[in-house]
């Protein structure tokens, strides 16, 4: 550890613009982009003990937040990881990466509308790659689900499991199709709990101490809203659209939250459809299992 410094609360709440070290290999830096869907703000994480650091998720093109990563890495950059590519993650790469030389890593970026068109990996972060600095290590992991291009990645030994978008302290992340896949989500968080986790480390909101417990509560949640999309589908006959089925299926979520929770609706019914409990007839779907 640097002389002079010790770590904050490893538990510590994500403030707007706030920078503190979590342990002596990991710093947090909150960039200033609140809102109902990044909370207080993206989370970018600075790993490694010096001379070099690992930046992962470099968030907005903010000079301010961009500035202090420079500052606490004292410009130190050998490698900026991306977990997806939306546009609260990864456009400080492109800064960064000019600054410092520093080496973009990422999983290709998916052709849609909610990508950063700034985001240009110089290598594919594939699944199982290992990247490294003095004092710490990552271990990615392809999760697919809110973004086909999704990654985490496991600081090692520890056991933290930096989440990206993947999971997100006090909410449910949204998912968006057609990129966006409702069963691969799962799928997904299935393959996590499988690893020899002790905390997760969200890409928005405070770390997370119960790692298998929040997984399954995320399970859960999302399993709990499928059988609500049934029960809609069965309350209105055995067919609706999607704006049939949204206040009901969301009836818990503020109407401001509705059009975001649409995406995660039409996320669902896919999911139904793959596996053949719904057919879809232009913007109709139809419940077809017993």
């Amino acid at each position: 550890m640097a002389v002079g410094i010790e770590p904050d609360d490893l538990f510590a709440p994500a403030e707007t613009g706030s920078v503190r070290r979590l342990a002596p290999n990991l710093q947090r830096l909150v960039a200033p982009n609140p809102s109902p869907l990044t909370g207080p703000g993206t989370n970018t994480y600075l790993v490694g003990s010096g001379p070099h650091y690992l930046v992962i998720d470099p968030g907005p093109d903010d000079t301010t937040h961009l500035d202090r990563i420079l500052a606490a890495t004292h410009g130190r950059i050998s490698h900026v990881l991306c977990t997806h590519s939306h546009p609260d993650h990864s456009p400080g790469a492109a800064v960064l990466k000019a600054r410092t030389e520093a080496v973009v890593l990422g999983q290709p970026a998916p052709r849609d509308e909610y990508q950063d068109d700034s985001y240009r990996p110089d290598r594919t972060l594939d699944d199982g790659d290992v990247i490294a600095v003095s004092g710490a290590g990552v271990r990615a992991f392809h999760t697919p689900g809110h973004a086909s291009n999704h990654v985490c990645l496991l600081l090692e030994p520890e056991g933290w499991l930096l989440t990206g978008d993947h999971l997100m302290g006090g909410s449910t992340v949204v998912i968006l199709p057609p990129d966006g896949s409702m069963r691969l989500y799962l799928e997904s968080l299935r393959r996590l709990r499988t690893l020899p986790l002790t905390a997760l480390l969200p890409g928005h909101g405070a770390v997370m101490a119960d790692p298998l417990g929040e997984i399954d509560r995320v399970i859960a949640h999302r399993l709990q809203r499928e059988r609500k999309v049934v029960a809609g589908l069965l309350q209105l006959g055995g067919a609706a659209t999607l704006g049939e089925l949204l206040p009901l299926v969301y009836a818990d979520t503020p109407v401001a939250m509705h059009p975001w929770a649409r995406h995660s609706l039409l996320a669902h019914l896919q999911k139904l459809l793959e596996e053949r409990r719904v057919a879809q007839d232009g913007e109709c779907w139809a419940w077809l299992a017993a």
